[in-house]
């Protein structure tokens, strides 16, 4: 069985960019156009692993992660932020969000797929 990733970003581009690059490895993908939009579509399935950028409209990326973690079926799931953003103070407040890695655009497809797999139990 796949496993699923969600992914948050409110580019079109960068979501079918990641999402090709996981379905190309064989990961199924659910993605959202920024923080609420993926909320709404977190209805008790199964998430192995969730990638969000941080600079979003309506909800950015360290309130959605923040949201996340406080549902039981969720709060868990490994977190990537996949961003441009590349002060500390950012990254440490993604941290504390409880996000597990950081990844700065633009990546490679191996970069994205060796941060996953660290994260995405087989």
């Amino acid at each position: 069985m796949a496993k699923t990733i969600l992914i948050v970003d409110d580019s079109a581009s960068v979501r079918a960019l990641v999402r090709a690059v996981l379905t190309g490895a064989g990961y199924e993908v659910i993605d959202g156009f920024d923080g609420a939009d993926a909320l709404a579509k977190l209805k008790g399935q199964k998430i192995h692993l969730i990638i969000s950028d941080v600079n979003m409209p309506i909800m950015d990326g360290i309130s959605f992660v923040k949201a996340v973690k406080l549902m039981p079926n969720y709060k868990f799931t490994p977190v990537i932020m996949l961003t441009t953003e590349t002060h500390e103070n950012k990254k440490k407040e993604g941290q504390a969000a409880g996000a597990k890695a950081w990844v700065v655009k633009p990546f490679s497809a191996p970069q994205m797929l060796g941060a996953v797999a660290k994260l995405v139990l087989p």
